[in-house]
């Protein structure tokens, strides 16, 4: 839904875009079209990033080095847990008006986002798959598989939240759609993640 929300957004502004163009000969571009900081702000906030994979977790009570003690200990006390869950994560800008802006001057248009981040994060628990192995005295427990399993959302969590790959992803998402957007003026576009240095997306066009 959010995506065909999106497009009709994109779709809309073109119009507008031609239309303004056309009532000005093609000379003149109205300042409320390259400023129109709502058409931006829901773009950039509705080109979010959305990932899709498996978290996985083992934990054991055992070396498995093949010693004779270790040997020993598998078929006595051994302990091992392994829980997989699909997640789906979501990347991408969370805007206010202290964090947003639009500037335009003469031909140049710099957009002022925060920098991309994780935006939620859920575990598939209804497909998760476990696995677990207990030696002759070790009785069963679902605390400790309620513990692996919030350990295994903490850990993974960090990991996606820190993922340079998934930001880095979800920022060229988002100067794709802005890019698109600014595609029908003759304008540079640039584009300033938080404290990024600012990205040129449009060059300006040479006569």
């Amino acid at each position: 839904m959010k995506k065909i929300l999106l497009w009709l957004i994109i779709i809309l502004a073109f119009v507008g875009i031609f239309f303004i163009g056309k009532q000005f000969g093609g000379k003149t571009v109205s300042q409320q079209v390259l400023s129109n900081s709502y058409i931006v702000r829901e773009i950039a906030e509705l080109a979010s990033l959305e990932v899709q994979g498996n978290a996985s977790i083992k934990r054991s009570n055992v070396e498995g080095d093949g010693s004779w003690s270790d040997n020993m200990k598998k078929a006595f006390m051994e302990n091992t847990i392994w829980v997989n869950v699909p997640y789906t994560a979501k990347y991408g800008v969370n805007i206010d008006e202290k964090n947003f802006e639009v500037d335009v001057s003469q031909k140049k248009v710099i957009v002022h986002l925060p920098a991309p981040k994780l935006l939620s994060y859920e575990l598939r628990i209804d497909r998760m798959e476990t696995s677990n192995r207990k030696g002759l005295f070790i009785t069963s427990n679902d605390d400790t598989y309620t513990d692996v399993q919030k350990k295994l959302y903490q850990t993974s969590r960090e990991q996606m939240e820190q993922n340079v790959t998934y930001l880095q992803q979800s920022k060229d998402k988002i100067k794709n759609v802005i890019a698109r957007y600014y595609t029908p003026l003759d304008y540079e576009v640039q584009v300033k993640f938080g404290s990024d240095p600012a990205v040129t997306i449009l060059p300006l066009k040479k006569d």
